[in-house]
């Protein structure tokens, strides 16, 4: 059965020449397209501030507000997602460039914190795969930007929680096909022992987090893989640049993050 990936990068690594190279080769070696959904990291606060606002964040969340959303909008539908297709284009790969805002692709709903408002900030309510099917088939990778639209106009996303969206409703389609999340990431994998797992369930991930095994920056990269899981996707995977490179050979990388309780 092959596996269609949703790959999502974060934001920190767009800005680097080499790391954009290195994924565009990447995608290009898969014998199927993957769906991509990035991130647009510190270019929003950067854009943020230079239309007069400033960055404000509740809980590690980055605030919306009006200034902000702007921002978003600019560096992710726009900058980022044109920067992504620009370079997948020029490696000869078919890349379509969007927004969780066209046709309706992610729906959402006001995400309310319980720290505070944290302004136009969604939660995927559903997804419309019927925008991405004809371009999977099609061998063209769709290049998603997480803003999406809300009841009253476009919210933004957190990346994860768009990937993990996008994943669950192209698994819901059963198109015979196994659907994984794949976190691009700065570590290889989770690590314990100092050997990177190839495999862990969410019971062992509780069980390290508990233990202290898994601790520091780990922790917030394995808890987006389990909310994943949460979505009804049955794996995700955690790796860096070079595991998605074997990935794309066909090779085992990083660890796989699944369903059920066993010990590993």
């Amino acid at each position: 059965m092959n596996t269609l990936r949703v790959i999502k990068i974060g934001g920190n690594e767009i800005d680097d020449p080499l790391f954009v190279a290195r994924l565009t080769a990447a995608v290009a070696a898969m014998p199927t397209v993957p769906v991509l959904v990035h991130g647009g990291g510190k270019e929003i606060g950067q854009i943020q501030t230079a239309l007069g606002g400033e960055p404000r964040f509740v809980a590690g969340l980055r605030v919306s507000d009006d200034t902000a959303m702007a921002a978003a909008e600019m560096v992710l539908a726009g900058a980022v997602n044109t920067r992504l297709t620009v370079a997948f284009g020029l490696a000869g790969v078919d890349a379509w460039g969007m927004s969780g805002v066209d046709r309706g692709l992610i729906r959402v709903q006001k995400l309310h914190h319980p720290d505070g408002d944290i302004g136009r900030v969604g939660q995927p309510v559903t997804v419309r795969t019927s925008v991405l099917w004809p371009l999977i088939d099609a061998q063209v990778v769709p290049v998603i930007a997480p803003i999406s639209l809300g009841a009253d106009g476009s919210y933004n996303v957190n990346a994860d929680d768009a990937a993990g969206a996008i994943a669950a409703a192209l698994a819901r389609d059963n198109r015979d096909r196994a659907v994984e999340v794949t976190f691009v990431t700065n570590v290889p994998g989770v690590k314990l022992a100092d050997q990177v797992v190839p495999q862990l369930t969410a019971r062992a991930i509780d069980a390290a987090i508990a233990s202290g095994e898994i601790y520091g920056g780990m922790i917030p990269k394995v808890r987006a893989a389990l909310a994943v899981l949460a979505t009804g996707v049955m794996q995700a995977r955690i790796v860096d640049m070079a595991g998605l490179e074997r990935l794309a050979r066909g090779e085992d990388a990083g660890t796989c993050i699944v369903t059920g309780g066993g010990a590993a």
